[in-house]
């Protein structure tokens, strides 16, 4: 039963979410104001916002114009409600599971918002570290961990954007960085970063392979990252054992 009800939670949290990165790059607070239709404007019935539910029933369409929906808003309930369950499953119900659900809520954004912006946002990485900081410190991470997390984290990017004069990576990655430092403690952290260029070559190379890039084509870093980062969150401390295992053998 605790496992539907937080499966429903993460339903509800993905749609927030949603409604977060929708209105990221306007001047309209999420937090006020009642969704609408992004193509003719008009508020959205209640009945129309029920995740994922509403959006098999209307089949993808706006009811009142018939536009298209975009896929992104069920993918993002989904993955959001299997991934707070999974926390759940490491974590139980705790105050680490709760901390860990607005670290994964932060990344979330910052991972769609990059993929479909290239753009990393400081309203959103900022407020995230400051979480991240104080959420860890009270989880018993020692300030010494997560200060040379953040300076490692930031510090990696930060020697890339001025040897290549920002043609590497941007200044969102280098927050992006302290925030990772902020989320996992500088082990973790550097795991997470092994990861991350792991997953993004593949990812990488597999594309060049269906002629979908080229070598010269510009890919956003960030949801390599925040992937990498969300897999360390909760398998990390487990892949750096079998790492230092493997070493001592």
């Amino acid at each position: 039963m605790i496992f539907l009800i937080i499966f429903l939670f993460g339903l509800a949290s993905g749609s927030f979410l949603n409604v977060v990165i929708l209105r990221l790059g306007t001047k309209k607070s999420f937090l006020g104001g009642r969704s609408h239709c992004p193509n003719c404007k008009k508020i959205i019935s209640w009945y129309d916002n029920i995740p994922v539910l509403s959006f098999l029933i209307l089949k993808a369409r706006c009811r009142q114009c018939d536009k298209k929906i975009s896929w992104q808003y069920l993918v993002i309930e989904i993955a959001t409600a299997l991934i707070f369950v999974l926390l759940y499953f490491n974590f139980g119900l705790s105050f680490k599971f709760f901390s860990y659900v607005v670290f994964v809520s932060f990344l979330i954004i910052i991972f769609v918002y990059d993929l479909k912006h290239y753009l990393i946002l400081d309203k959103v990485s900022l407020p995230a570290m400051v979480v991240a900081f104080v959420a860890n410190l009270i989880l018993g991470l020692s300030l010494f961990n997560l200060i040379i997390g953040a300076l490692i984290g930031g510090g990696f990017f930060a020697a890339q954007y001025f040897i290549s004069k920002g043609k590497w990576v941007g200044g969102g990655d280098i927050r992006l960085g302290i925030l990772m430092g902020l989320i996992l403690g500088w082990q973790l952290l550097l795991v997470a970063l092994f990861l991350a260029y792991l997953i993004g070559a593949i990812f990488g190379l597999s594309l060049i392979a269906l002629n979908k890039k080229k070598m010269s084509s510009q890919v956003p870093f960030g949801p390599f990252l925040t992937v990498a980062t969300l897999v360390s969150l909760i398998y990390g401390q487990v892949i750096l054992n079998w790492y230092l295992r493997l070493l001592y053998v």
